[in-house]
């Protein structure tokens, strides 16, 4: 007999278009020219400090042995100095900060320091699949709010069902918002403290693309807000900003309870992130004044292109003032998914469908910010062909 999976595992959704997959490996080995839009990995260098400090920390014996919850002096160092400089808030690294295998592995592991058998969380739909498969796993029930145009890509909080507020543990929040390019405005920030305050539900604040603002704007941390330490963790990622994907460099940082339970979990889970990776992490923060707005500035450059092209193919784009992303309504009402199929076998771009991160976005495509403008606008105009 096959050993049976169960009901929690066989309560998570499948991966979507995952026959999409094959159908570019046939298609690239024909030799077809794919532009690929969907996964927010840009083909960008990491900074040359952190390169460096890699090296240099790779021979150090020491840094082969464990990390475990402590992780490297000097990336917990880094974490303070970045906080203190980048939003004026000052962080105990002793007992307020957590180092993270990437920021996914502190939001997939967070329920399972809070939620129990019968309590539900409330996750932004569409949303980053890490908040909806650990809520499952640690015997959740998740309640998914649309975030929609009319309500500004903001879960309302007031309209949230009386029984689902009773039983939530945790809500996640993550603005600027991956995929719908929305911003929080401080009001609404200061409205979820005060709501998670009153009904003892943990904020888990998902900032990873907090250094993409353009035109001026720059997220602000939850840390800033009053009373936020009391009920909000937030979760800090070097992926995108350090383009550092691969390097798995993330942190949490919010009042030593949350932080303490984040950090007891995690010692049942793993020993922590290589020393020299952190290492490195830790010359990637300290290189921020330096290095970082110019890297920001070569994603604001593709925005300009890509909003400007996508329009002229006749796409209707809102100008994104955050995140690498755009968020494009699908034309002529057609399914997200079938958008995403035709538009990879009929124009050899790769999209993500706005159904794949939740029934939610059906009715958008994600356009990833990973290639240069004049890919962007070559991308542009094949899809544009599809709505003719």
């Amino acid at each position: 007999m096959t050993p049976r999976t169960s009901g929690r595992f066989a309560a998570l959704p499948p991966y979507p278009l995952a026959d999409m997959k094959v159908m570019r490996r046939h298609m690239e080995a024909d030799g077809v020219d794919i532009i690929d839009l969907g996964a927010g990995d840009a083909h960008l260098d990491p900074p040359p400090a952190a390169l460096d400090a890699l090296r240099e920390a790779v021979g150090d014996n020491r840094n082969s042995r464990y990390a475990f919850q402590a992780g490297h002096p000097d990336f917990r160092a880094a974490i303070g100095d970045f906080m203190a400089k980048r939003f004026g808030v000052d962080i105990d690294t002793a007992t307020e900060v957590a180092p993270l295998i990437g920021s996914k592995d502190g939001l997939a592991h967070l329920p399972f320091a809070f939620i129990e058998d019968g309590d539900s969380a409330i996750i932004p739909d569409p949303g980053y699949q890490a908040y909806l498969g650990p809520v499952i796993l640690a015997g959740g029930t998740p309640h998914l709010f649309p975030l929609r145009p009319e309500n500004d890509f903001l879960i309302s909080l007031g309209d949230l069902p009386s029984d689902v507020v009773a039983s939530a543990k945790i809500l996640y929040l993550n603005y600027p918002n991956n995929p719908t390019t929305a911003t929080a405005p401080d009001a609404y920030v200061e409205e979820a403290i005060s709501f998670c305050r009153e009904h003892d539900i943990v904020l888990a604040y998902d900032i990873a693309y907090s250094e993409f603002g353009f035109d001026g704007y720059m997220p602000r941390s939850i840390m800033e807000f009053a009373g936020a330490r009391d009920v909000a963790i937030e979760f800090h990622s070097l992926s995108k900003t350090y383009n550092m994907t691969g390097w798995r460099m993330g942190w949490a940082v919010g009042g030593s309870k949350l932080i303490g339970a984040l950090t007891k979990v995690k010692t049942f889970m793993d020993t922590g992130q290589f020393l020299a990776v952190q290492a490195a992490g830790a010359a990637a923060l300290g290189s921020w004044e330096s290095w970082v707005p110019g890297n920001v500035d070569t994603f604001r450059s593709r925005r300009d292109a890509a909003v400007e092209a996508f329009r002229a193919a006749g796409f209707e784009v809102e100008e994104p003032r955050a995140t690498m992303y755009l968020w494009v309504p699908v034309p002529d009402s057609e399914p997200s998914e079938d958008f995403a199929r035709r538009a990879l076998e009929e124009a050899a771009v790769i999209v993500l469908p706005g159904a794949a991160l939740g029934a939610g976005g059906e009715g958008f495509f994600r356009v990833a910010l990973t290639v240069d403008e004049q890919r962007l606008a070559e991308a542009a105009q094949r899809l544009g062909r599809l709505t003719g």
